[in-house]
């Protein structure tokens, strides 16, 4: 199996595979809108606005396996939208870890280990997927995104 090949949902309800973006940088985030590094989300923006254009995309994950998301994908959307200025695209809210973590998850923790284990230990980890779809990096929840401009364009 390859990124390409897992299917993720919109918070509309469109399900697609992640195909949609091969050949593409891809930054895969998973987010919460009452989280204290909530205000990445600015920082995430200003990424996809710089280098969207050159095949670059971020894309959020909701998960309230840390207790700090709202009640619905819906509602988490609309406010990363009018709080921050979002226009990455939002996906359904998924767990991250544990038996029922998605399988994008899963798929991105088995290729990219964190500092102890594989688990995503909070909101805001961050892998980055190079254009041949190989997690090439992963980022802690505290590192700011504009702190690691200089990693994305490497893959660009």
């Amino acid at each position: 199996m390859n990124i390409y090949d897992i299917e993720v949902t919109t918070t509309g309800g469109e399900t697609y595979a992640l195909e949609r973006y091969k050949g593409q940088v891809m930054l895969i985030v998973n987010t919460a809108t009452n989280c204290g590094f909530t205000p990445q989300f600015k920082e995430l923006e200003a990424l996809y606005q710089k280098f969207k254009n050159q095949g670059f995309i971020v894309l959020g994950f909701p998960s309230n396996q840390f207790k700090q998301e709202l009640a619905s994908a819906l509602d988490a959307e609309e406010a990363c939208r009018l709080n921050y200025g979002v226009t990455f695209p939002i996906h359904e809210i998924v767990f991250v870890n544990g038996e029922n973590a998605h399988p994008l998850f899963q798929f991105l923790t088995n290729q990219k280990k964190g500092v102890l284990s594989s688990k995503v230990k909070w909101n805001f980890t961050k892998f980055l997927v190079d254009r041949n779809g190989e997690v090439v990096q992963r980022f802690a929840p505290f590192e700011k995104p504009s702190r690691f401009e200089e990693e994305i364009k490497k893959y660009l």
